[in-house]
């Protein structure tokens, strides 16, 4: 367990942004930071070089520049401080135009509903947001997301937003206008606007890339707005450009207090004195916990309900930019850390058990929230409130971890608010940088999202020439095998692909006892 003077030693704070870390409970020896002095002060130049517009993602030959979302006047030109600043004027003044009925649904009435559609960094960003800062009831308009290409969970959406559809306002998001989950959530909601007598061209706004796909349909189909997705941003930290923003912006929530928040951390974690500054820190932190390999996966622990969907959107904030197989110098490398976590106290009646006792091959990130709730709090027994009790399972999980020998640190705020949201934000990004600097990787490409969106094309491929198979061959059932050679095609897909078919009856199964004997027809 950290004893008390290891604990004031190691103990971070920051108290103009009202953020703390103690990173005295992992075991690291008292040279450590000293020996990695020299890596971290190169990390240091890397996002220095990083954020003054040096291409940063040699892969693609892109400039990185998240940071320049939140202090437009340190984009290396002036033109993109004005795009940058002009885009949020934009934002603020479409939601405002939306709030008072200026932009109007069909019909004369305001929009209450917006729907999200998209995936990925297009889609987690603003649903932590959005569950984290909403107020249901409050809240100027209501929320909502397709963030899959499930059509099961397309359907669940549609149903929430059951009568209101006429009041919905729908956000398709996507820098290629290519993404093909995207594209159907788009494709999925126009035809659910059309079956209710509406015109879905009058509820779309979109979010892309200029030039695209996407943008090209917005034009000719003279959608209601358009915002700007640039190449220097990447889908896992968009959440402070139009991606999030915009829901927020229309949600009611103050956007302006998230930027802020999150320039405040950039100038801290722009310190290149290393005990000064708290990302340094956390990813020294990684790097020990990890033997800078990914050894052990980081369990991430908000003891705050409204935090919940934080480690969802940091696995792919973490796993993305870190899961890399080559270093920058083309040595596989095969790096990365495992991300997950839900909340506490829930979680000590889930998986706190297995931390505990079982296999030793994580860390822990705790994050406490010193503030309870917004008024005063019940007492559920003399003197002490429910708050008081989150509190406790919080100190108490930690030191029944610290007993076994089990890692952690902690990150504590003063609430959950724009600002601090802002602000986690913010330090995650830059958290991130410095650990890719640490162990030589680069943080700003996914070619294996890229190698799966390769292989689903195939397989879509695949389904079509089964399709074309089946319907030249009416009426004559053929075996999954028997097909795949006539198609040229991967057996296993095509059975895969032929059971898909029949549990949705597009095709009729003719079952055997033998599974692989069973018969297709159209």
């Amino acid at each position: 367990m950290s004893s008390w003077n290891r604990f004031k030693k190691y103990y971070y704070q920051n108290a103009a942004l009202g953020l703390s870390l103690d990173i005295s409970r992992i075991p690291f020896p008292d040279d450590f930071l000293a020996s990695k002095e020299g890596a971290i002060q190169k990390a240091f130049a890397d996002m220095g070089a990083l954020e003054k517009g040096a291409i940063s993602n040699p892969d693609e030959q892109r400039m990185v520049g998240h940071y320049w979302l939140r202090a437009p006047q340190l984009a290396p030109t002036k033109d993109l401080s004005n795009e940058i600043s002009s885009t949020l004027n934009s934002i603020k003044d479409f939601a405002a135009k939306v709030h008072s009925g200026a932009i109007k649904a069909p019909g004369g009435a305001k929009f209450t509903h917006v729907l999200v559609i998209g995936i990925g960094g297009s889609a987690l960003g603003p649903q932590f947001v959005n569950h984290a800062l909403g107020q249901p009831g409050i809240d100027k308009m209501a929320v909502t997301f397709f963030d899959n290409t499930d059509p099961d969970g397309i359907d669940y959406v549609l149903g929430t937003l059951s009568g209101h559809l006429a009041t919905t306002l729908a956000i398709v998001i996507s820098k290629s206008g290519g993404t093909a989950e995207t594209r159907n959530g788009q494709l999925e909601a126009a035809a659910a606007f059309k079956a209710a007598g509406l015109d879905y061209t009058k509820h779309y706004v979109a979010v892309t890339g200029a030039g695209s796909k996407l943008e090209q349909t917005a034009i000719k189909e003279n959608w209601i707005a358009r915002f700007p997705m640039w190449d220097w941003v990447g889908g896992r930290t968009s959440e402070l450009c139009a991606v999030g923003l915009l829901p927020a912006a229309l949600q009611g929530l103050d956007i302006q207090a998230m930027l802020d928040g999150a320039a405040a951390i950039d100038v801290v974690t722009r310190s290149t004195k290393t005990s000064e500054n708290p990302a340094a820190l956390l990813a020294l932190m990684w790097y020990y916990a990890t033997n800078g390999v990914g050894a052990k996966d980081m369990v991430v622990l908000p003891y705050k309900d409204r935090l919940l969907l934080f480690s969802r959107y940091l696995q792919q904030l973490v796993m993305e930019s870190l899961g890399k197989e080559l270093d920058l110098n083309g040595k596989v490398v095969n790096q990365g850390i495992a991300v997950y976590g839900n909340k506490g106290s829930t979680d000590q009646h889930a998986y706190v058990q297995q931390l505990r006792e079982g296999v030793n091959n994580f860390f822990v990130t705790f994050i406490e929230v010193l503030k309870d709730r917004s008024g005063k709090s019940l007492e559920v027994e003399p003197g002490i409130t429910a708050g008081d009790y989150l509190q406790g399972f919080y100190l108490g999980t930690r030191d029944a971890l610290s007993e076994k020998d089990r890692s952690s640190v902690t990150i504590t705020l003063p609430d959950v608010s724009a600002r601090t949201i802002g602000i986690l934000i913010g330090l995650y990004e830059r958290v991130v940088g410095f650990y890719a600097s640490l162990v030589g990787i680069n943080a700003y490409h996914q070619p294996g999202v890229e190698a799966g969106k390769k292989a689903a094309g195939g397989v879509i491929a695949l389904k079509l020439k089964l399709d074309a198979a089946l319907k030249s061959a009416a009426g004559k059932p053929q075996t999954a095998e028997a097909l795949a050679t006539s198609v040229g095609g991967n057996p296993e897909l095509t059975f895969k692909i032929l059971e898909h078919l029949a549990a949705n009856g597009s095709v009729k199964k003719t079952p055997a006892a033998n599974v692989f004997d069973s018969t297709y027809s159209a």
